[in-house]
């Protein structure tokens, strides 16, 4: 029998409130914190100046396979994910053919397993084709291992739609993730609406299309009871909608990205296509808000929004490039820009944004190193500094604004269910 000792690490396990200095023992995939009996073989991993923390959660990926695996496929994009201190990721549907049946999320399912990295979970389509139209087999989705459901980067526009999968959904307590968006309001829209978009003379995106959405599905989430979280907040208004309804316990959830913590709409000044993203960089003010609503609770998660386009996709007029950035290999480093560096969150209050806050959202019994515990596991240097190469990512896409850059705090190892999945200085040297 072998077991792994995590030695000398900073444990930080926002689950049990727990920040100190202490050994972790793993054995048959389960986290011990006692010893295993002196017969048994120990692998140890030095972890003094290092963070131990339960493996990281993220709330929804776009992995593109079947249909569009010249972006990424679930094998590079579970490896990605490891690189980003994931153990566990949730796939929306919107892939050709749409997750939308039983053996479409069976089928996720069984390439997750074969790739053998992290965790990858289906969300099942709402509705079918993710046409906006009917509503999927919700019942038949959920028997394919569906965590949850989503129609992508297409909002569910409909609200008489919205309001019946809400119910349907509660039936067997998943939640809708939704992207929030009056469609009509932001037709071939690139960027934010504001002054910056009158000056480059490009279409806008109002912060209005969000917050009107918003507003919506808090109304149906209250009249239901169903569970709907939104992907991806990008405006003030949204997070004081979402503050508000969670005065009231509706059951209401957001998440944000990492590079609308640290980028605005004035960058579009650039031309660059790997700034266009969906929902659009907003104005100063708003990214405050949003990180004001990490601050205080209001948004309980963190997400890498990861879209992956390959190069010839993105080498386009910034009209006619797709929204999207590559964005699980950076979660950490901008996340410590934009929040740690700044002392806007504690190590333990972002963790839990990794973690507890999405584990939450889906009922998952992860996101933890409580004893016995399912043994995911994330540590990183967080004052390691070190250059982001996009060419050296193990995502098949390379779509990031980032490139170049020096910045700190870095995925060391990914540890699932017991087994070391990825060792940064393995990949280093490799690259």
């Amino acid at each position: 029998m072998s077991a792994l000792l995590i030695q000398g690490g900073r444990l930080i396990d926002p689950s049990q409130g727990v920040d100190q200095s202490r050994d972790l023992y793993i054995e048959n995939g389960r986290i011990r914190y006692e010893a295993p009996a002196p017969s048994v073989n120990v692998e140890t991993i030095d972890a003094r100046g290092l963070i131990v923390s339960p493996g990281w959660i993220d709330c929804h990926v776009s992995f593109r396979e079947p249909g569009n695996e010249e972006d990424e496929t679930i094998e590079t994009g579970a490896a990605a994910a490891l690189a980003g201190g994931f153990t566990t990721v949730c796939s929306l549907p919107d892939t050709f053919p749409v997750v939308d049946s039983r053996a479409s999320a069976e089928f996720v399912v069984r390439q997750s397993e074969r790739a053998r990295k992290c965790r990858v979970h289906p969300l099942g389509s709402v509705t079918k084709g993710h046409l906006g139209e009917e509503l999927a087999e919700i019942g038949h989705l959920v028997d394919g291992g569906a965590i949850g459901f989503s129609d992508g980067k297409r909002p569910i526009s409909n609200p008489e739609i919205m309001r019946r999968s809400l119910q349907y959904t509660s039936m067997w307590n998943r939640p809708i993730l939704n992207h929030a968006q009056v469609p009509e309001l932001v037709h071939d829209g690139v960027m934010h609406e504001g002054f910056h978009s009158t000056v480059l003379g490009l279409r806008g995106m109002p912060a209005a299309a969000e917050e009107i959405m918003v507003r919506r599905d808090i109304a149906l989430a209250e009249d239901t009871g169903g569970k709907v979280h939104l992907m991806s907040i990008s405006s003030m208004r949204s997070v004081e909608e979402i503050r508000q309804a969670k005065s009231r316990n509706i059951q209401v959830s957001a998440d944000v990205a990492p590079h609308h913590l640290l980028l605005t709409d004035d960058g579009l000044s650039s031309y660059d296509t790997n700034l266009k993203v969906n929902p659009p960089f907003r104005t100063e003010e708003h990214r405050k808000a949003l990180i004001d609503g990490l601050r205080d609770g209001t948004i309980a998660m963190i997400s890498s929004d990861h879209q992956p386009l390959a190069e010839e996709k993105k080498s386009l007029e910034l009209d006619h490039a797709p929204f999207g950035i590559s964005g699980l290999e950076t979660v950490l480093p901008l996340c410590c820009r934009a929040l740690i560096e700044p002392k806007y969150l504690s190590w333990s209050d972002l963790i839990s944004k990794l973690t507890v806050g999405p584990a939450k959202l889906f009922g998952m019994n992860s996101g933890t190193l409580a004893n016995g515990a399912i043994a995911d596991v994330t540590i990183i240097d967080p004052n390691e500094t070190w250059t982001i190469r996009a060419e050296n990512f193990l995502s098949k896409s390379r779509n990031n604004p980032f490139d170049g850059e020096t910045v700190q705090g870095r995925v060391k190892y990914t540890i699932v269910e017991g087994e070391v999945r990825y060792r940064q200085d393995e990949v280093s040297r490799l690259a």
